[in-house]
């Protein structure tokens, strides 16, 4: 019998909440996953209001098909097309909310076939479209030393990043890495393995490859960007995100926007109005899990809610 997967949404009731849904509002959530925060936005929703869902993951549409409502539309789709999704379906300015949960789901993680997971032995693929782009095994077979030195301390922020890459390259000039388990071990090799340390010593490693499987850091930057000619006045954007890298691109895109540009002190008056920047989003304050929520779901510990609303131009 096969293992049903459970999935527990990550700050639910706090990202309903900070959507501030109107009953006839249009609303995206751009990441469905296994569809949890869609079906709490449904719940709020009126006989006219609109939820679009966007996911990639193949598994994650096939998923979406138990849900049952004329209101409820999903694209099988990149989040950084977001926009363009939206002009087809002549929405475009007239979205009062939009959610991104940065956050894996359980039926990635938990599934071995999908390579995800230190934990779990599978295939070595980690895409989160496993019929689009090459695999995590297929792309480390051909990186060079440099470059996965560079993507471990990039996207892993990993101090030992030139040993275990290093050892991975090594170990690719004989074999093929073609398993979770056979990293995790070239991981564990490369470094001491303290069993006292709060993270498994992969941690880093996964995530870093997973980032470049995926592109997942220029597509969120490419997706933010695009969030305020999205959004309708007073229209939130919610952001869930789980790592100081995301923290870094949400920042420099949403934050940066509110912030009235350095002018030099000799500008006459007059070119000061010119170029100075005019506020886009209000931006309330950040949520985190409650310690009760990080004793039911693990997964949420680093979860970080951030909320902006755009303002009326």
């Amino acid at each position: 019998m096969e293992k049903k997967i459970q999935h527990i949404p990550v700050l639910l009731q706090e990202s309903i909440t900070a959507l501030n849904i109107k009953n006839d509002g249009f609303y995206v959530d751009a990441t469905f996953g296994m569809g949890g925060h869609s079906k709490a936005i449904l719940s709020c929703l009126g006989k006219k209001g609109k939820l679009i869902a966007i996911d990639c993951d193949p598994y994650s549409i096939d998923f979406s098909r138990t849900i049952k409502d004329s209101r409820f539309s999903i694209i099988h789709g990149q989040f950084s097309s977001i926009e363009n999704y939206l002009l087809k379906r002549k929405l475009h300015g007239k979205i009062n909310g939009i959610l991104f949960d940065l956050g894996m789901s359980s039926m990635q993680v938990d599934d071995p076939l999908r390579g995800f997971s230190f934990l779990n032995n599978g295939n070595l693929d980690m895409r989160m479209n496993p019929s689009y782009g090459l695999s995590a095994k297929e792309k480390l077979k051909y990186a060079k030393e440099e470059e996965i030195c560079w993507i471990l301390k990039t996207y892993g922020e990993e101090k030992f990043a030139k040993k275990i890459a290093r050892e991975i390259f090594l170990y690719n000039q004989k074999n093929t890495i073609s398993t979770t388990k056979e990293l995790t071990n070239i991981v564990i090799k490369s470094i001491r393995f303290n069993k006292k340390l709060l993270r498994h010593p992969a941690t880093r490693t996964f995530q870093a490859i997973r980032i470049w499987v995926n592109n997942e850091l220029n597509e969120l930057k490419t997706a933010l960007k695009k969030t305020s000619a999205i959004l309708a006045p007073y229209g939130r954007l919610v952001i869930i995100s789980f790592h100081s890298l995301e923290t870094r691109i949400i920042k420099e895109i949403i934050l940066e926007k509110n912030n009235i540009v350095n002018i030099p002190k000799n500008i006459p008056l007059y070119s000061k109005q010119l170029i100075s920047l005019e506020k886009n989003f209000k931006i309330l304050p950040k949520i985190k899990p409650s310690k009760q929520e990080i004793a039911n779901n693990p997964r949420s510990r680093s979860a970080i809610l951030r909320i902006a609303e755009k303002l009326k131009k």
